[in-house]
């Protein structure tokens, strides 16, 4: 079987010289792979004309919800996917985090896109700036999609994942995408797209596939193009450094590999519950995927006492573990990816044992069950122990991309802090320890050097993700050798293919530009009151003016018997005038708010269904008994929900005293019905 690509819309089957992917367990053929022939400046070209505009022409709530169409249409046929998985050495543990790992990614990210994107084809990104005296003159920043094609180069270790965490930001922010996967298990992934586009959920045009080099794309590659690469370092500098890449400024996010490091807090010793946890996260990394995770403990930092428990407690781990073929029940650790793959790991090994010795383990001898050792690509687990790691630099600079890792003793948690940044940055480091002032002096000793860091504990173990998990709502990725980039932390990751621009304009101008109201736009007041408009009929800067309130001594009374709250400035004059803040004794701020209401609500069933929250609520000066409040009263913003017989919409809400002196100010938050769909009560 010779793998196909997905080029402008048709499956291809290049001819010519192709590489041949065997099976990690037997060495059996798997499949050919080649892409030659391919015209990667067309697929590029294709993806910029026929996928990016029909993409952008959909709404993040609209890309959200074929997120999860496509997820649940991925997640039905995995079975499929866990039987090619089997080819890659994987146990159906570790096919379980790539399979149903990667399609927990679309399933996030469509649920972030509906709750924290709006229901438009752009971004508002933060709060108006100010930019003149008078208010007649603002900036605004907003996101809108790249208008180029995404670029995925993916690792061998995770086909699936390693594509769908990739494609869930991609697609949410409206950018067509090609994949290139690597060649080693490009069978899974090939798969698992062929399926994607059989569910024909995504225009055509979103997403295209390379199965083999990438030729010369990057000769095409523009400003309006992302490329995003997993892999090793070395590989990574010479594509970033690409001419095209440096001269049109493409954006170039790079995940390597990195010599992570878990640290066992000086507190935890032996029969201690962060001791055990420790041992068994340092075993476990060591072995999931067959260690072949670019977030794997490759340095665990131990003290110095503790380092002969710490590998005597290893070796009870690892002697559990059952190297053989997956389709075994009792196996726990299936094979490298390959052939190859074991025999660059072998040869790290060796060098790595000029800086220390081997504590536990043979590179050149497994048992494995059910299966050839050496037709297969096993490797059984690898520890190492270096005794002055201060001292010996290798330890930080070679990494064994296999189930290899080294415990390394310091003498103090600066010592620990300084192997820590040895690695020269990290995708991830752990810290184990009951000491919350020891987690502490880490977190800000080892921040700077490392994208994540998990502090675990006995309180959180049960709960924990453990050291190596990427999570879609946390950022994946690291400074110095892990590749200074960043991948996945939700939203954040989306707008990683978005341009953001800064607009000026006047107020009114902005607002029908970007369909949210801001200070000093244009207000429309009419005869019928905005909450009995629905949806459709409301428009942003639809507007009310109040009636007005004058408070009382007796409703400031009544307020605070009636709710509770009697705190000394609303019912202690003499304490109330000894506040620097206050004259007397002030008004709730809760009746304000409740007062306002009293003031804007139209009382009558009609198109408001709900008031569902207030965000960005500020009181701005006191209110004294006799002061009288107005409220304004502004639709803000509206976000039309997809399916539903109703919309979200935000209220600027403004209270003045009779000196037209704001005293409170807040965003009220209310679902509208549609028009033309009956109100539910």
């Amino acid at each position: 079987m010779r793998l196909e690509s997905y080029d402008q819309g048709q499956w291809v089957k290049c001819a010519g010289p192709a590489s041949i992917l065997t099976n990690a367990i037997n060495g059996s053929f798997v499949a050919e792979i080649s892409s030659q022939g391919l015209d990667f400046a067309e697929m590029l070209d294709y993806a910029r004309r026929k996928g990016g505009p029909a993409l952008r022409a959909m709404t993040f709530h609209q890309r959200a919800i074929a997120l999860k169409e496509l997820a649940k249409y991925l997640m039905e046929r995995k079975e499929e996917f866990y039987a090619l998985s089997a080819a890659t050495g994987a146990t159906r543990t570790d096919s379980w985090i790539d399979i149903e790992g990667g399609i927990g990614t679309f399933f996030t990210y469509s649920g972030k896109g509906r709750r924290e994107l709006p229901n438009e084809p752009f971004y508002i990104d933060g709060d108006p700036e100010p930019l003149s005296r008078q208010g007649s003159f603002v900036g605004q920043h907003i996101c809108v999609p790249l208008e180029g094609a995404a670029v995925h180069i993916n690792a061998f270790n995770f086909p699936c994942w390693g594509m769908l965490e990739k494609l869930a930001p991609t697609l949410l922010a409206g950018m067509p995408a090609i994949i290139k996967p690597a060649s080693q298990t490009a069978y899974l992934t090939e798969l698992m797209f062929r399926r994607m586009i059989e569910s024909e959920i995504f225009p055509e045009g979103s997403l295209q596939l390379i199965c083999g080099s990438v030729g010369n794309l990057f000769d095409y590659l523009t400003c309006q193009d992302v490329v995003t690469f997993t892999g090793s370092a070395t590989t990574g500098l010479k594509l970033k450094q690409h001419p095209a890449v440096l001269s049109n400024a493409v954006r170039f996010t790079m995940e390597a590999d990195s010599l992570n490091c878990s640290i066992l807090g000086p507190d935890a010793g032996p029969g201690s519950a962060e001791f055990d946890l420790y041992v068994r996260e340092v075993a476990r990394e060591m072995t999931v995927k067959a260690g072949q995770k670019c977030t794997a403990i490759r340095r665990a930092l131990v003290p110095r006492q503790y380092a002969d428990a710490v590998i005597g407690a290893l070796r009870q781990q690892l002697d559990r573990v059952v190297v053989g073929d997956p389709a075994n029940d009792a196996v726990t650790m299936g094979a490298l990816a390959s052939a190859d793959q074991r025999t660059e790991v072998r040869q790290r090994i060796a060098a790595l044992r000029h800086a220390g010795e081997q504590v536990y383990g043979d590179p050149d001898r497994v048992d494995a069950v059910d299966a050839d050792a050496e037709l297969g690509a096993f490797l059984g687990p690898q520890l190492l122990y270096c005794h002055e790691p201060l001292r010996h630099t290798l330890v930080h600079d070679i990494e064994a991309f296999g189930p290899v890792s080294t415990v390394m003793p310091y003498d103090s948690l600066d010592e620990a802090l300084a192997l820590s940044r040895q690695g020269q940055g990290s995708l991830v480091g752990s810290l184990f320890t009951g000491d919350d002032d020891v987690a502490r002096d880490v977190v800000f000793g080892a921040s700077a050097y490392h994208g994540r860091l998990v502090v675990i504990n006995r309180d959180c173990a049960g709960e924990s993700t453990g050291h190596g998990s990427p999570l879609p709502g946390l950022v994946h990725g690291g400074p110095g050798r892990a590749g200074g980039g960043e991948e996945l932390g939700g939203v954040r990751s989306v707008l990683r293919y978005m341009q953001r621009t800064a607009l000026q304009g006047s107020p009114t101008t902005l607002t029908k530009v970007t369909g949210k109201w801001l200070p000093a736009a244009a207000r429309r007041e009419d005869v019928v009151h905005p909450f009995r408009k629905h949806f459709e009929e409301l428009e942003v800067g639809d507007a009310l003016t109040t009636d007005t309130r004058k408070v009382t001594l007796e409703d400031v009374e009544h307020f605070a018997h009636f709710t509770g709250d009697t705190f000394y400035a609303h019912m202690d004059e003499e304490a109330a005038r000894a506040n620097p803040f206050f004259d007397g004794r002030v008004a709730h701020g809760y009746f304000i708010v409740s007062a306002a209401a009293g003031l804007f609500v139209d009382p009558d069933p009609g198109p408001v269904l709900a008031n569902y929250g207030l965000d960005n609520l500020r009181f701005m000066q006191p209110v004294y008994f006799g002061d009288t409040l107005k409220v304004t009263l502004t639709c803000k913003q509206k976000t039309r929900r997809e399916n539903e017989n109703y919309g979200e919409v935000r209220w600027d809400t403004t209270v003045t005293n009779q000196h037209d002196k704001v005293v409170a100010q807040y965003d009220l938050l209310t679902m509208v019905a549609n028009a033309n769909k009956a109100t539910r009560r």
